[in-house]
């Protein structure tokens, strides 16, 4: 059993050491009390209430309409229910991009209004000045570089970015800079392997990876793609450990079933019965 197991709560500095000593780290995300209370109860490191509550919580089809409000919502729900997990907060679309006083002024009504331990911001070089107004507040920052969702209509395509020689030179710049400004950590989002194995092992901080390949020191799942509860996403990088989505199907089909034939409730159910 690894020492870390027995964590009463992690932080930056759990998370770091953790890094040091080769321990992986395990992070998912989440959105809602019930299911962040099971995520937590299971011993995850991280919960990222992500901006992919847009997509599995809302139903759009990209991140961008979520709002600052709408993630404190998510976020506050979460924190309501974690114990030892680090919950870290996405800065939604527009909150942070190019002005640096509006990015510091969500990330404090992230941290005052949830309760929530560090937020998270997509870019690199472009949003520096962003980081460091942020990290001035004594605010923890995570980087996410790769793909980056909200940079959607950018790109164009959700395939693997970095993979010629200029696009992979500034994600490493990138990272570095995520480092020497300040970050707690980044995640690294489909990107290849190799590349990713070269960042985690030239920075000092916990690069966590999505389609990234197993040599970085940690993953991030989206716990509805985990679940098997969406059917649609179906990346190569996904190991679905559970097909939810069939299985709660039945379960509404079966309860459909017995109120049509009166078999649901019965006199055993009845606790109310005079």
């Amino acid at each position: 059993m690894s020492k870390y197991t027995e964590v009463k709560r992690v932080t930056t500095h759990v998370l770091k050491a953790m890094k040091n000593d080769g321990e992986k780290i395990s992070m998912l995300t989440g959105y809602d009390y019930s299911m962040a209370k099971i995520i937590d109860d299971a011993g995850i490191d991280i919960i990222l209430v992500g901006d992919s509550a847009s997509n599995v919580m809302a139903g759009h089809e990209t991140t961008l309409p979520i709002t600052l409000d709408q993630m404190i919502y998510h976020a506050s729900s979460v924190v309501r229910a974690v114990k030892r997990a680090f919950v870290v907060v996405d800065l939604p679309f527009g909150s942070y991009q190019g002005d640096p006083k509006a990015a510091l002024r969500a990330s404090i009504r992230i941290m005052k209004e949830s309760g929530a331990h560090g937020v998270k911001l997509e870019g690199g070089i472009e949003i520096k000045d962003s980081i460091r107004r942020i990290l001035t507040a004594g605010i923890p920052v995570m980087g996410h570089l790769g793909l980056t969702p909200q940079s959607i209509y950018k790109f164009g395509t959700y395939v693997v970015r970095a993979k010629e020689k200029e696009e992979a030179e500034q994600l490493e710049k990138d990272a570095k800079m995520l480092e020497e400004v300040g970050c707690f950590g980044v995640v690294l989002e489909k990107i290849p392997a190799k590349l990713a194995k070269g960042v985690a092992e030239s920075v000092s901080i916990p690069v966590i990876g999505i389609g990234a390949g197993g040599d970085v020191d940690g993953q991030v799942l989206v716990v509805h793609d985990l679940l098997g509860i969406t059917k649609e996403f179906q990346p190569r990088f996904l190991r679905r450990y559970l097909e939810l989505y069939d299985d709660i199907k039945a379960a509404f089909q079966d309860y459909i079933k017995d109120v049509k034939s009166q078999d649901f409730p019965n006199r055993a159910v009845l606790v109310y019965e005079l």
